[in-house]
């Protein structure tokens, strides 16, 4: 069977106007497809160079087939059955800059570019005091940013639009803060956070598409419906939603409705972005420790599960939709196309890929609203907790629990150090580097959580969803 990369494909040569800093399934699937849309329809022309902003990536698997890759979609739109398959050809090049530091700085240099777009993960957007200026690169995605940007001041060329897609609330402003600490941290001087200021904007998004990535499962039977092999297809659902906040002239500069594209520009995101972030992606970081502990591997066969298909569906209409300040019918309607999405058929979504960086996922998608919960009502939103105690018996790395959590270096560090604590429940509550706050001050949360981690590693998690199906 031919290779993509063998295939008879027209790939224009497009000239470089993104940046993107990532090379995941999920910025493939979304943002490069929506540049190819773009570019399909000759209203974009550009091309993109995506950065690998850890030291261990993908890229050297895009450049093996020349930076092209398929996207998959499945699923149904507006009631009707789509499945389309896509070469996407608008990468035009690919940089580690772990390995060609000096490359990824040159890109300042290239006046084509106009927009910067990033998603490495919501631990990504952080500020590390400890990174260095002359460091190649710097440590974190912001610090790496700088480093570019600086070049591109000293340059004295123009700034970028600037789009993280990091979900965490305020993305854009808080990346431009951390910028902005990176610059008194380096000492760069004053004109260059005037430029900074007036040159660039930044803008919060929302993003919302459903990735499951490479279909693992049945590789042979896609390649085989598609006439070649692609071992870096993704597959996505058919339905996107791009919210974007700030400045209005971004969609001369990027067509996305033009192009057909479902993409909102708009001066306040928050209504969407609360919506989507609830009871889309807390239900995701819900079901996702307790689904791998109980044996369960994919989002739809949680749906379809007697036990946990009811567990998330009270999830949303009994604990997440009374706390969201919006038309009691339209969440209704809502968790009825979420539960939609989640049940397609067509995308085999893995807990296993939403486990990765559970801790800061369920501080941004869950926590707000159990302590919402909390103060409003005076009761433990039991689902969510349970969740929470999920979490912590995975990452607890208990001897008779054999799933291991996904995550970063430190944070697995930090648990193996809150584990050896005499009380390791209360360790973690009270840890206000993990949580922003110290949860402890909530004993009910307390007693709720190690009430529910005992009963896991005792009966499992199963049991404790069927416990809290009956009893709330």
């Amino acid at each position: 069977m031919k290779k993509i990369n063998e295939l008879n494909l027209d790939k224009k040569n497009l000239p470089t106007k993104v940046i993107q800093f990532g090379e995941g399934n999920f910025l493939r699937a979304f943002i490069d497809w929506q540049i190819q849309q773009m570019n399909n329809q000759q209203l974009f022309n550009g091309g993109i160079t995506i950065v690998q902003p850890i030291e261990k990536g993908m890229i050297d698997y895009l450049e093996a087939q020349d930076n092209l890759y398929t996207v998959t979609l499945e699923g149904l739109l507006d009631g009707k059955k789509i499945q389309s398959d896509e070469v996407i050809t608008s990468i035009n090049n690919t940089i580690n800059p772990y390995a060609k530091f000096s490359e990824y700085l040159e890109l300042a240099e290239e006046d084509t570019i106009e927009v910067i777009f990033s998603n490495t993960t919501e631990a990504g957007i952080t500020f590390d005091e400890t990174d260095k200026k002359d460091a190649a690169p710097a440590k974190s995605y912001p610090g790496k940013l700088t480093q570019l940007l600086y070049r591109r001041f000293e340059l004295g060329e123009a700034g970028f639009h600037i789009i993280p897609c990091e979900l965490i609330n305020y993305n854009g402003k808080k990346l431009k803060e951390i910028i902005l600490k990176y610059a008194d941290l380096w000492e760069l001087g004053t004109g260059f956070k005037e430029w900074i200021e007036k040159e660039n904007y930044f803008y919060g998004t929302l993003v919302d598409r459903i990735v499951p990535g490479f279909p693992h499962e049945n590789k042979e039977e896609v390649f085989e419906r598609i006439g070649y092999e692609d071992n870096m297809l993704v597959k996505a659902e058919a339905f996107l939603l791009f919210v974007i906040e700030g400045n209005s002239k971004l969609a001369e500069v990027l067509p996305f409705k033009e192009a057909g594209l479902n993409v909102i520009i708009t001066d306040d995101m928050q209504p969407y972005r609360e919506r989507k972030v609830r009871l889309l992606n807390g239900p995701h970081t819900t079901m996702t420790p307790l689904g791998l502990l109980a044996g369960i591997d994919t989002v739809g066969s949680v749906m379809n599960d007697e036990d946990f298909g009811q567990f998330i569906q009270d999830e949303m209409t009994k604990e997440i939709s009374p706390i969201i300040d919006l038309p009691k019918d339209e969440l209704a309607s809502y968790c009825e196309a979420i539960k939609e999405r989640f049940e397609n058929p067509f995308v085999h979504h893995e807990l296993q890929s939403i486990a990765l960086n559970s801790i800061s996922k369920y501080k941004t998608r869950l926590l707000p609203g159990v302590i919402q919960s909390l103060n409003e009502t005076n009761k433990v939103p039991r689902r969510m907790v349970a969740a929470l105690a999920a979490l912590l018996v995975i990452y607890g790395n208990y001897e008779e629990i054999t799933v291991q959590p996904v995550d970063g270096e430190e944070t697995i560090a930090k648990f193996k150090t809150l584990k050896a604590s005499n009380d390791y429940v209360h360790a973690v509550l009270s840890d206000q580097e993990l949580w922003g706050e110290d949860l402890t001050q909530y004993p009910e949360l307390e007693t709720e959580v190690k009430d529910d981690v005992a009963f896991i590693l005792a009966q499992g998690a199963r049991k404790l969803v069927q416990t809290i199906n009956k009893n709330s």
